[in-house]
């Protein structure tokens, strides 16, 4: 019992921890600062479509719901990628300075706020993680701090970083689990004789250390997925990618059971695939630590 409200074993567990997503990506070989930056244009094109700007906005008024009015807001976007979010915060009225150190994303993000001011839109194209928010004179300097599926978030202090920008609130994103596949599923069993179990990740500790020390903040987790449709030949490709990162080879073995299962499971020759996981949110309250109330608003 004492264990689980010990902060400096939680903040230690977190750090030590080599299963982090960060420390995943840089074992296969990616850093994550640049993680996207092959893939720049294609996540900018998902970012804007339809239902990319549905999925911000489902995004941004669960933050409004819980408080936050953006209209005249200083807003710190920290690994804005091509402006995903910094430009709903800016049509919403907001002050952006938007953080970026992928080069690709930084000239979208630059194209994408162009018909804003630079006093309403301000671009950083450093690493979060290079920045001292001291010297910068950031201390508590922004209304909101916004961190979503970021790769800066690595332990507590990158953590406490964060919250030292923020004057009101601080919002952040994590996955929940690795990312899961209903093939995976399927498949995890026939590979290995066992069930499939998702493989929790570090948003566990972030919760659990924002309530040991005492923060306000609301949290929500849910499970996202979009359904696709491969063939036999793109669904064999899909697994033989995804098992480096389960741990297990993608050896003779392996791709004979798997394009067997595919041909039994599946004659028609389509397979229908679920992709997706499970994604957590925290907004913490910084100033007003009381409960929202929308009749007082």
């Amino acid at each position: 019992m004492n264990q689980l409200f010990d902060e400096a074993l939680w903040e230690k567990e977190w750090k030590t921890r080599g299963d982090t997503m960060v420390n995943t990506m840089r074992k296969a070989g990616v850093d994550p600062a640049k993680s996207f930056d092959p893939k720049a244009q294609i996540f900018n094109e998902q970012s804007f479509n339809e239902e990319g700007r549905k999925r911000s906005a489902r995004i941004l008024n669960w933050i409004e719901g819980q408080g936050v009015q953006f209209k005249d807001a200083t807003v710190l976007d920290v690994g804005a990628a091509s402006g995903v979010f910094t430009v709903p915060f800016l049509e919403r009225g907001a002050r952006v300075t938007a953080i970026e150190s992928s080069l690709p994303q930084v000239e979208l993000l630059k194209e994408n706020t162009a018909a804003f001011t630079e006093q309403m839109a301000a671009i950083i194209p450093e690493p979060f993680e290079d920045i001292d928010v001291r010297e910068r004179g950031w201390t508590k300097a922004f209304d909101f701090v916004f961190a979503s599926m970021c790769p800066v978030i690595v332990d507590w202090e990158s953590v406490e970083k964060l919250l030292l920008s923020a004057k009101q609130y601080c919002y952040i994103s994590m996955p929940v689990s690795i990312p899961e596949s209903s093939l995976t599923r399927e498949l995890w069993p026939v590979l290995t004789g066992q069930p499939f179990k998702s493989k929790p990740l570090e948003m566990g500790y972030l919760l659990h250390l924002l309530y040991l020390k005492g923060y306000s903040y609301e949290s929500l987790i849910t499970r996202e997925e979009k359904e696709t449709e491969m063939s036999h030949a793109e669904a064999l490709q899909e697994m033989l990618k995804r098992l480096p990162k389960l741990g297990l080879p993608g050896d003779e073995r392996n791709q004979g059971l798997i394009a067997d299962y595919l041909k039994q499971a599946y004659p028609t020759g389509k397979v229908t695939v679920k992709q997706g996981g499970r994604f957590g949110k925290v907004l913490i309250r910084l100033d007003n630590e009381r409960m929202y109330d929308r009749g007082e608003a």
